[in-house]
């Protein structure tokens, strides 16, 4: 058992090192200034999302691109609350706007792939620019992706995502999740550095509209709630489409955080939940090795306190963790601008292992709720 521990720690630490490494072959990129090029289809489902809506349009009318260049196909996924009535008075108000309103058809299991699919068969332009409806995107978002295509020629782009500025105090479960989210996309981008992605978010993910035709969309993952991003980036990789990430800082779409550890958990069972359907032999091995990382350190910390481990041990695995994801998570810090976030770090990283473990349990063995629905395993 000691001696597994310590080659799992010695493993988990090159693998970090490696993604560290990635994440600075990824050149940053501006594309601030240079004339609009590519027409965008940017597509929005949503449910439920009232409280949130109105920061997203104020975003939405204040990007610096020529208005009939992009559309807006926003799709309503069977909302509750005043949500499609927000989105036709956002319409009527700003008619310089294309916005196209779409209510979801369900066929499948997933209702966030049906409404991306409905959404895509209806739009008019090449490239599809996905992103949530609790998020807000910067003044040079299509500016930046349109000269990145240009540059690049790439159909399939990735984009980073922050969460919000607290506008109060922050709390430490926000400060929990910003260290996770900043560490999630210290992996992504990591992993486009050592051409290996297996990440993306779909709240800033762009694609050639012919590109997604010809993988067939999202067969083949219909089954899963979840996915609709990751599932597509593999698909595409499949294909040789050669996926590239768009490390700027005027392309960041900020997202919201949640305000309970119960929603926290059941979103990152609703991450996790899918995971099993990869196809990345990487992104396996990476999710394994992370698992049986932070298990152990959660075994190892119960057996010292009972005296079935040495305190060396523990004092080992955690030392040599802490610091591989602190490098990973404050260099990930510094290009969002927000190193003053790392001060939640410390207590973090000694909550995150029995967060992280106990949500990979749940996802193999339990549903989860999302949105007010119920999705079983």
């Amino acid at each position: 058992m000691i001696a597994a521990a310590v080659i799992i720690t010695l493993l988990y630490a090159l693998s970090m090192l490696f993604l560290l490494y990635g994440f600075f072959q990824v050149q940053g990129f501006s594309g601030k200034n240079s004339a609009p090029k590519t027409h965008f289809s940017i597509v929005i489902p949503y449910r439920d999302e009232a409280e949130n809506l109105q920061e997203l349009f104020d975003s939405l009318l204040k990007l610096k691109y020529p208005a009939e260049m992009f559309e807006i196909l926003a799709v309503d996924d069977a909302s509750e609350d005043k949500s499609a009535e927000l989105w036709q008075d956002f319409r009527k108000e700003h008619p310089q706007l294309n916005i196209r309103l779409l209510q979801n058809i369900r066929k499948t299991g997933s209702p966030k792939k049906d409404a991306l699919s409905l959404a895509i068969s209806a739009s008019e332009y090449d490239y599809i620019l996905t992103t949530d409806a609790d998020c807000v995107v910067p003044q040079a978002w299509l500016e930046s992706f349109s000269s990145k295509i240009e540059e690049t020629g790439a159909k399939v782009i990735a984009a980073p995502v922050a969460l919000k500025p607290e506008v109060s105090k922050m709390s430490f479960l926000r400060g929990f999740q910003e260290m996770d989210i900043l560490s999630l996309q210290a992996a992504t981008i990591g992993s486009f550095g050592v051409d290996l992605p297996f990440m993306c978010n779909g709240a800033n993910f762009c694609y050639s509209k012919k590109a997604f035709l010809e993988v067939g969309g999202f067969e083949g993952n219909r089954n899963f709630a979840g996915g609709d991003d990751i599932f597509l980036l593999e698909k595409f990789r499949q294909r040789g489409l050669h996926p590239v990430f768009l490390k700027s800082q005027e392309a960041i779409v900020k997202t919201s955080a949640t305000w309970s550890w119960s929603g926290l958990f059941s979103q990152r069972v609703r991450w996790a939940a899918k995971a099993a359907a990869y196809k990345s032999h990487f992104s396996k091995s990476l999710g394994l090795l992370v698992f049986l990382m932070n298990i152990l350190l959660v075994i190892v910390t119960i057996g010292t306190i009972a005296a079935a481990f040495p305190v060396w041990l523990l004092s080992f695995m955690f030392l040599i963790k802490f610091n591989v994801d602190f490098f990973l998570i404050y260099n990930s810090a510094k290009f969002f601008d927000r190193e003053p976030a790392v001060k939640s770090y410390f207590l973090s990283s000694m909550i995150y292992p029995f967060f992280s473990s106990w949500v990979v349990i749940n996802s193999v063995f339990s549903g989860f709720r999302w949105k007010g629905r119920a999705f079983k395993k």
